[in-house]
């Protein structure tokens, strides 16, 4: 994967994006391609949702995880992503939740990619406290 083919949708108020190693493996997007056709759908609403009007109100959808890691949650997946500069969303990993409580190695999956993401990069984070 490279930065031409990891573009998920854009749209008014955000790009979202599929996070890739350094050597162009991109985990959520090989997890996204294990799911059925009814739990893409889901993604997808919600991706859409969040990039053409910029928030998700309902946090049984969209929830802030704390240290600017924010998890899509179309039932029963997770996608944890942050947001940066340029009105984008990366996001950096892919799992299907099966207890009551967030793992905490996939959030911390996601914070050593958001690291990885921002050295690849030079980018600025960017925590959409708003959204």
């Amino acid at each position: 994967m490279n930065k031409s083919d990891c573009v998920v949708y854009c749209g008014k108020f955000f790009t979202v994006e599929w996070f890739y190693n350094r050597d162009g493996f991109s985990q959520p997007f090989e997890y996204f391609l294990t799911t059925s056709p009814a739990q893409k759908r889901k993604f997808f609403v919600l991706v859409k949702r969040l990039a053409e009007f910029g928030k998700i109100m309902d946090i049984t959808k969209f929830r802030n995880e704390g240290d600017g890691i924010f998890a899509l949650k179309p039932k029963p997946d997770r996608y944890l992503c942050f947001f940066v500069t340029g009105r984008k969303i990366i996001i950096t990993n892919g799992f299907c939740k099966k207890t009551a409580k967030m793992p905490g190695t996939e959030k911390q999956r996601c914070v050593l990619a958001k690291t990885e993401y921002l050295a690849m990069n030079q980018g600025v984070c960017n925590n959409e406290n708003n959204v």
